[in-house]
């Protein structure tokens, strides 16, 4: 059976939206505690997330954050980095659209270390994922966050690409 064209009608869900997100979260308890105050800021707490790797497809408009129902199955692109005490960490999204109107790519990525190295280091990542299938982006966007951690805590920072129908 011949593959099908990519205008094809398929069975397999496409989304056609998407927003970039992110929150950060301390707590003197655990890291898994701060981890849930990020996600809540960043307004996704309360989805059960599935990790997805990071291809905008042909047609998806960016929207503005929109609440998600409570327990429902939402596919992103997430980058969450966990620290300590006295420790700085980022985490951040990169997006861009092709230049030939065929879609985009997401890059995420987290350090320990600001944000204007990680938006370094996630422009980097655009160049290559560009380079790697010989095509060219228009500009690139960027959604960051930094976290310095207070002395007996935990921190966490999260960036998210969530995926709509």
């Amino acid at each position: 059976m011949p593959p099908r064209a990519e205008s094809s009608p398929t069975l397999i869900p496409v989304p056609t939206r998407f927003f970039v997100t992110s929150g950060k979260g301390i707590n003197k308890t655990s890291e898994l505690n701060a981890f849930d105050l990020a996600l809540l800021q960043a307004g996704i707490g309360e989805q059960n997330l599935v990790s997805v790797s990071s291809v905008l497809p042909i047609g998806i408009r960016q929207i503005d954050r929109v609440p998600i129902p409570r327990g429902a199955i939402t596919h992103c692109v997430l980058a969450r980095h966990t620290g300590g005490e006295g420790e700085v960490v980022s985490s951040g999204i990169a997006y861009g659209f092709r230049s030939d109107e065929k879609g985009g790519y997401v890059a995420e990525g987290h350090l320990h270390g600001t944000q204007k190295s990680l938006k370094v280091f996630l422009k980097w990542r655009m160049e290559e994922i560009a380079h790697f299938r010989g095509v060219e982006l228009k500009r690139i966007h960027y959604r960051t966050e930094e976290l310095v951690i207070p002395m007996d805590h935990y921190g966490v920072c999260v960036s998210a690409c969530v995926f709509l129908p």
